[in-house]
């Protein structure tokens, strides 16, 4: 019926997950809310899953009209997430972001939720999955991002600095594996 499957929407969900990295970005919200004071969850929220949406069913006209394909931007987006895979594990920094004088759709939404590894991810899950199963692991995965950031301040004492730590080694080494995997399943299709 419509294309849904449990199981993809699980699969999907863990992998947005892993990329959003809602529970290891708790330090930088932690930040914004102490340098810019309240920070708004809902439009935050709402925001990112109207972009991660949007880019989800216009990505790939975009990318048609640059002259490129669903395969090159995966085998692309491996590389992506394998660098976002290293900062994760390794606790090093390889992508700067500009300084910003408001906390509102900018950082939040764009680019800590619905940033370019989000973006690449979800174009490499369309050419995997059906979209029905995507759109439905985004708003789950919305609805926990809503979670997070407005109980920001309870989980961060709940886990310790050490908690998230591990947290977000561990869904840097799940990441790093997804890319392997996506690397893999594409880069075939460039050569036939």
């Amino acid at each position: 019926m419509l294309g849904l499957d449990f199981k993809e929407i699980v699969t999907i969900g863990m992998v947005l997950f892993a990329v959003i990295d809602i529970v290891g970005t708790i330090p930088i919200i932690v930040d914004l809310r102490q340098k810019f004071g309240h920070i708004e969850s809902e439009k935050a929220s709402l925001a990112a899953g109207i972009i991660m949406i949007t880019f989800l069913f216009a990505g790939e006209e975009f990318l048609k009209l640059i002259g490129t394909d669903v395969h090159s931007f995966a085998v692309a987006g491996s590389f992506v997430l394998f660098f976002l895979a290293l900062e994760m594990i390794l606790g090093i920094r390889i992508y700067k972001e500009e300084a910003n004088t408001s906390a509102s759709i900018v950082p939040l939404a764009f680019p800590l939720i619905a940033g370019a590894g989000t973006m690449t991810t979800l174009l490499s899950l369309r050419s995997q999955y059906a979209s029905i199963n995507i759109v439905i692991a985004i708003i789950l995965n919305i609805i926990l991002v809503y979670v997070v950031l407005k109980s920001s301040a309870k989980i961060e004492k709940l886990l310790g600095k050490n908690g998230l730590g591990v947290i977000r080694k561990t869904f840097g080494v799940v990441l790093l594996a997804i890319a392997v995997k996506l690397f893999a399943s594409n880069v075939k299709a460039l050569f036939v």
